[in-house]
């Protein structure tokens, strides 16, 4: 991760400028659909000027899908080269001190945040501010459904109205659609309407509370659905995420034989936390993902920037008669150029996962298992950052522009190559 240079990107709203100031002004949480980038003028673009805040946890799983080890990173201003997060047998940890994410905190404060996430954790040996999870909360979400779904509350065949009592920039108005479709649309286009709607959904049931304590239960305390809004399903700035739990909520969805890991209470946590069927049909929307943009760069085959990712293979829904990728019908954001047929016959590996996307917040969160034939690796990988559409790299191509734009960093992109590279030699 130190090798990536993650300060070296520049920054096109650096703080004290105009564009800092606009986006100051709108809230973090994105209002807009996940591809879509805004006109930033990159003439006033300068180098970052302080490291970035990065959160990367790599979840080693043995042949029965079993965590056999684990590691994780943080990286701010406070730990620029890095600094390993000390994990005990249960993967878990109490040696960060978790504060929530400010972007103005960020810019003027040296990356020290003030308000605390986890309680009592102030005498932690590490004090990290946690990025914005973007729509990687989708996750959490996803979770709370399917919850639901075991309990007999709600059928994924259930047709569901959505009747907002309350205008949002981030939800659409009133929809109608079964919750499986509006769980397809959540996972795999990353809709922000579909997810108010399935929000709006665990509110009528008693689920986004049920949902917070069920994740403090297991061990999950960073996994926050909070500030939540019953009238429209909206999310707010105060729902929090890191890379560890995340990782660890992933695991149970891919599958633990037996013990996982033991709960606060030392219950054994396992997975059953989901039925067999909706674990499985959470990974099928997982793996079925159309943003492969971030770890994984395989909807930019062909292109000369950004650098080539993990070497995943995609699924077929978003590949066209021409071979090219186009998610959710989009010309403008969502068209690829290039066909993508030779990536994914060079392929090593599926990865299920979700990525996010603000201004302030770029992430990526999935499970790692190679193909047949391929050297064998299974991890779980999830990486968080503030490195959003506000930063862009150095070398990213300007004219002509690369269509459709890249509005993240390719480090991540760099950093799932190498990662995978390093499983597949284990």
């Amino acid at each position: 991760m130190a090798g990536l240079n993650f300060g070296d990107v520049l920054d096109t709203a650096p703080p004290g400028s105009a564009q800092a100031r606009a986006l100051r002004a709108q809230r973090q949480a994105e209002p807009a659909p996940p591809e879509h980038t805004p006109a930033l003028s990159t003439a006033a673009a300068t180098t970052i000027h302080q490291q970035p805040q990065v959160d990367v946890t790599v979840i080693e799983l043995d042949k029965k899908g079993r965590p056999r080890s684990s590691g994780t990173v943080l990286m701010s201003p406070r730990y620029k080269d890095g600094v390993v997060v000390p994990v005990d047998g249960n993967l878990h940890t109490t040696a960060v001190r978790y504060r929530l994410w400010d972007t103005g905190q960020w810019d003027a404060g040296n990356g020290q945040g003030t308000t605390d996430t986890v309680p009592g954790r102030e005498n932690a040996p590490l004090d990290f501010m946690e990025p914005y999870p973007a729509s990687i909360i989708k996750l959490m979400v996803g979770f709370g459904i399917m919850q639901l779904v075991d309990k007999g509350a709600i059928n994924l065949s259930d047709t569901y109205a959505y009747t907002p009592t309350k205008p949002s920039d981030r939800c659409e108005g009133a929809t109608t659609r079964t919750i499986g479709e509006y769980f397809d649309r959540m996972i795999t286009i990353s809709d922000n309407g579909a997810t108010c709607s399935l929000i709006k959904v665990m509110h009528e049931h008693g689920g986004v509370d049920w949902l917070n304590q069920r994740f403090q239960d297991i061990g999950l305390e960073m996994l926050q659905l909070k500030g939540t809004d019953p009238a429209n399903g909206d999310w707010s700035d105060y729902v929090t995420m890191s890379s560890l739990d995340t990782a660890k909520l992933l695991a149970l969805i891919d599958g633990v034989p037996g013990r996982a890991w033991t709960a606060p209470n030392g219950e054994p946590v396992t997975s059953n936390v989901l039925s067999a069927s909706s674990r499985e049909f959470f990974m099928k929307e997982l793996g079925d993902q159309g943003w492969n943009n971030v770890l994984s760069t395989t909807n930019y085959c062909g292109y000369s920037y950004p650098a080539q990712g993990m070497p995943q293979r995609i699924s077929q829904r978003w590949i066209g008669a021409d071979g090219t990728v186009t998610v959710n019908n989009d010309p403008t954001d969502g068209k690829y150029v290039h066909p993508v047929q030779p990536c994914q016959d060079a392929a090593e590996v599926t990865f299920a996962h979700k990525t996010g996307l603000t201004a302030f917040a770029a992430g990526d969160a999935g499970i790692v298992h190679s193909l047949p034939g391929k050297p064998k690796r299974d991890y779980i990988i999830v990486a968080f950052s503030n490195l959003g559409w506000r930063y862009i790299d150095t070398n990213r191509p300007m004219d002509p522009p690369v269509q459709p734009a890249v509005n993240r960093t390719e480090k991540f992109a760099k950093l799932g190559r190498a990662m995978d590279a390093y499983e597949a030699g284990r």
